[in-house]
């Protein structure tokens, strides 16, 4: 297939997700108010056409730049078309079977709610939540099947794009080990959830060994299944708290984190950062993925609002002005960079030699 058609074919691809995601939005959004109308302050503030038209640039900038990064070989151009389609067609009718629960639960304000048969026992408490409305939060493996698919129509299909802008700084902080065979480079995920994010990283560095830490059981044991389905070495995952994370020091070349401090408390999140500090060789780098920030793009900022409105996301309000780079600092990384790809923003950071 030419670069032309596998371009195009891409494009066709991700407007696809981006229609798909929109519809589904709107037609969900059309029933609730219908069925089950929410409080005003559950209502999304209404976006002028001037934001909605930076909003679409921004999401065909991403695409963009998605491709130009495979077709300058970050990535292999299969990683483009790495489509969940069995959880899809599988877990979908389970996001609308579900959509009755998640709205009757934001609009009664039950946030720590989980099933009975789920055992909450040694969670922190910030933690226990049903982030996103989701049922059973983070803590059952519906949840893990659903995760995925919804962050995809959150995004209207921009979920990958973005997670795979960790992958180009990631492989360029690498080369500083040169000298290092690849399969002894090691790369840590921090909150890999569904390792989806690990799956992308093994696509980039296929003989690197990979690790992967995170709270929730239901969300490793998807991890495992979706990563056993490719080539390479399975990565190695770990059900363990970031705030304490079970390594020893200066064991990984890399550390990554995709969609993680925008859900944690302020000093949970320099204590995660402070751990990925001590677990980071020397030489070696911290990625951070997550949303974009109010001094990012303060047009935006009515988007920004609107999200812990609609989600329940408690500690999204001070993220957003809380300053990661000083936060980093703190813990002793230096040469700190930031980058912003439509909805996120990336700091990549160097553990001084």
């Amino acid at each position: 297939m030419s670069d032309t058609l596998t371009k195009l074919t891409y494009q066709t691809f991700q407007q696809g997700k981006s229609y798909f995601g929109l519809a589904h939005k709107t037609i969900s959004t059309q029933l609730q108010n219908l069925i089950n109308p929410p409080f005003n302050e559950l209502r999304p503030k209404p976006l002028s056409p001037e934001l909605l038209q930076e909003f679409k640039q921004k999401l065909d900038q991403i695409f963009e730049t998605d491709w130009q990064d495979a077709e300058r070989g970050v990535y292999p151009t299969s990683l483009l078309f790495d489509n969940p389609w069995e959880d899809f067609f599988g877990y979908y009718p389970g996001i609308w079977l579900d959509m009755p629960n998640t709205w009757e639960r934001a609009k009664q304000k039950r946030h720590q709610e989980f099933d009975q048969s789920i055992s909450t026992e040694g969670y922190p408490s910030y933690y226990l939540q049903n982030f996103h409305h989701q049922t059973d939060g983070y803590l059952s493996d519906m949840s893990a099947n659903l995760y995925d698919l919804q962050v995809e129509l959150l995004f209207n299909g921009a979920a990958d794009p973005m997670r795979r802008r960790i992958l180009a700084p990631l492989k360029e902080a690498l080369k500083a080990f040169d000298s290092v065979t690849p399969k002894h480079i090691r790369v840590l995920d921090i909150a890999c959830g569904t390792g989806r994010t690990l799956r992308m990283i093994r696509g980039t560095l296929p003989q690197a060994s990979l690790f992967g830490a995170d709270l929730s059981p239901a969300y490793l044991r998807k991890a495992n299944q979706l990563l056993s389905e490719i080539l390479g070495e399975l990565p190695q995952l770990v059900q363990a708290n970031a705030e304490e994370l079970p390594y020893r020091d200066e064991y990984f070349h890399g550390v990554t984190s995709v969609f993680l401090f925008h859900e944690l408390p302020p000093a949970v999140r320099q204590q995660v950062i402070e751990q990925a500090f001590r677990v980071t060789q020397r030489g070696g780098v911290f990625v951070i993925c997550d949303s974009i920030q109010a001094i990012d793009l303060p047009e935006l900022m009515p988007m920004m609002e609107n999200f812990p409105a609609m989600f329940h996301e408690p500690y999204y309000r001070h993220y957003i002005t809380d300053d990661l780079v000083e936060r980093l600092k703190n813990a002793g990384f230096q040469n700190i960079a930031t980058e912003n790809h439509f909805m996120s923003k990336y700091w990549i950071a160097h553990k001084p030699q």
